[in-house]
């Protein structure tokens, strides 16, 4: 006798005896069906049954865990849990110290104070002292937060516990809270010892005050398992946090009160002389013709606001050419070419302009330079090229910005009028203009805006100063009425237009020094302060070149010198390397 649940009855029994019939099975020799319909009591019974059997195997392999947990075994899940952070062992003292960190002159004084905590805390705590449990170091990325940082695990000669605020996030509830408190167990084992948080941003975000928004609850219960750590080490766990992001303005406030991150430091991009001195230490490690100590102060003034990552870059692109062109040493041509890459890019030389492009191009850069040139307030203008860039520029003007933190309203006029001296040169030349002012346009309306509503310098709108509408939620509330905001944008277009009678009528009265300047442009392609000074004379408010080392230029004329006695040193080529063939076959 067999059993089976069956659907339906007919179409069963229909299949059947359609079957027993094609196999001619004799009537008396079929198989005989009853059927027997089970009850609502049975059916239930049986899907309890089933429910208690699954369960009672859930409640067996989550006991499992448990008692593997509780045991101390190493289960997948508890290895998730535990921190991945990278230790450094700052007692070898072969790690990154103070002498190996160039500038941040304030900075490393305010850390010091640390490093002299770990290295004698009975001295502080003797006298009552509470030494500060964290540090928050501030600034924009590539400034050196994180070489800091491991400067100070190595002055101190104390471990160092590195870890990413995004490795304490992820998808499973609870492992972000997990591995911050495996992260403070080891660092409270290791005391003293510095616990370094990189990019905290990503974990200690400010808190939602929407109590139905869930999609942030496990990074805040991570952030929550942080305040708790850092509120709960007392003085003498001699455990300090150092964290840093470019990002302070979403850090929630509780984690940046005295008493978690009590210090905030800011490094800020390096002045002049910190570039000399990140320059300086970079160029230690290259083969130079000269000694860096005259390269590092021309570049450092070539540079105005670039980071210590910057010029890191700018030094190992000068050595990449130097390596790429066959020369034996770096040398200034090498450097050179390494800021303009850096600034401009490349110069694409697949890209072939038309002759009409050309001659536009041309009367646009030599317009910004004529302008930059004649007027008071504007940068010196160091080198202008018609040669289009890897990054979509046709051309381009390098100027050289002077260490400024205030402009007044006549110096921002200027710089408007410097920006709008391409589109006017087209228009007084060709009678027409082009696309290619659209980068100049966006800086224009950026400064003329930015004067009319946050530094309060037009008087119709008077003493105000309103956020930028960038920065501000588009759906947010604007701080000003509909009327305001037209005479803003009256006002502004007034200061667009003024600029621009004024650098019409400028450039027009010097329209042969524009016609000098765009001709040589034609014909060399690249000219420097020294030609534009030849061409058209001295800027009329005083030289705008600034000087520079007289090591850098007695160099400089040795190698000019050099270069017409000998041949350029380049490395001989390899026997085993010919020369391509530029011919067609």
């Amino acid at each position: 006798m067999y059993r089976m649940q069956v659907a339906n009855i007919d179409k069963f029994e229909e299949k059947l005896r359609a079957a027993e019939e094609e196999l001619k099975i004799d009537i008396k020799d079929r198989i005989p069906v009853s059927y027997k319909r089970t009850g609502f009591f049975g059916n239930a019974v049986y899907a309890l049954g089933m429910a208690a059997v699954g369960v009672a195997i859930l409640w067996y392999i989550f006991r499992l865990a448990g008692m593997a947990g509780r045991e101390g075994g190493f289960s997948a899940f508890n290895q998730l849990k535990m921190a991945r952070f990278t230790i450094v062992d700052g007692k070898s003292g072969k790690g990154i110290s103070f002498k190996d960190v160039a500038g941040m002159h304030e900075a490393k004084m305010e850390v010091k104070e640390f490093v002299d905590y770990l290295k004698s805390p009975d001295r502080y705590l003797q006298l009552g002292a509470k030494v500060p449990k964290g540090a928050l170091l501030l600034g924009p990325p590539g400034c050196g937060k994180t070489l800091l940082a491991k400067a100070v695990a190595t002055e101190a000669k104390v471990p160092f516990l590195a870890m990413a605020g995004s490795e304490f996030v992820e998808v499973i509830g609870g492992l972000g809270a997990a591995r911050v408190r495996s992260l403070f167990k080891e660092a409270r084992s290791r005391a003293p010892c510095i616990v370094y948080i990189d990019e905290i941003d990503a974990v200690g975000k400010k808190r939602s005050t929407n109590m139905s928004a869930f999609s942030n609850t496990e990074e805040e219960q991570t952030l929550n398992q942080l305040l708790v750590e850092m509120d709960g080490m007392g003085t003498t766990d001699h455990v300090i946090v150092l964290a840093s992001t470019n990002r302070a303005d979403i850090l929630d406030n509780a984690l940046m009160r005295p008493g978690r991150l009590d210090r905030h430091i800011f490094i800020d991009l390096p002045t002049l002389q910190e570039r000399r001195e990140i320059f300086e230490q970079h160029l230690k490690i290259l083969k130079l013709t000269q000694p860096g100590s005259f390269y590092s102060q021309r570049l450092a003034e070539l540079t105005p606001g670039f980071s210590g990552a910057d010029i890191a870059n700018i030094c190992n692109e000068a050595a990449l050419h130097a390596a790429r062109e066959g020369y034996q040493s770096v040398d200034t041509y090498n450097f050179e070419y390494a800021v303009e890459r850096v600034i401009a890019g490349t110069a694409k030389k697949s890209k072939i302009m038309s002759k009409e492009e050309r001659r536009v191009v041309a009367f646009h850069e030599s317009g910004h330079s004529l302008v930059g040139w004649l007027l008071e307030h504007t940068e010196a203008v160091m080198k202008v090229s018609i040669a289009p860039r890897t990054n979509a520029a046709l051309g381009f003007a390098q100027i050289l910005p002077r260490e400024q933190y205030l402009f007044t309203k006549e110096q921002l006029f200027e710089r408007i009028c410097m920006a709008l001296g391409g589109r006017v040169a087209e228009a007084i030349t060709f009678n027409k203009v082009t696309t290619g002012a659209q980068d100049d346009l966006r800086k224009v309306t950026r400064v003329a805006y930015a004067m009319v509503k946050q530094y309060g310098m037009v008087p119709t709108i008077g003493q105000v100063s309103f956020p930028d509408t960038e920065s501000t939620s588009p759906i947010g509330r604007r701080p000003f009425s509909q009327g305001l905001q037209k005479m803003m944008d009256y006002e502004a277009q007034q200061i667009i237009s003024t600029a621009y009678k004024h650098t019409e009528k400028l450039l027009l009265d010097n329209r042969d020094k524009l016609l000098l300047l765009a001709n040589a442009l034609l014909e060399k392609e690249v000219i420097n302060y020294d030609d534009i000074e030849q061409l058209i004379g001295p800027p009329p408010h005083g030289p705008k070149k600034m000087i520079a080392p007289q090591s850098w230029i007695e160099a400089e004329k040795d190698k000019q010198d050099r270069e017409e006695e000998e041949p350029p040193r380049r490395s001989p080529p390899r026997e085993e390397e010919e020369e391509p063939n530029m011919n067609p076959v």
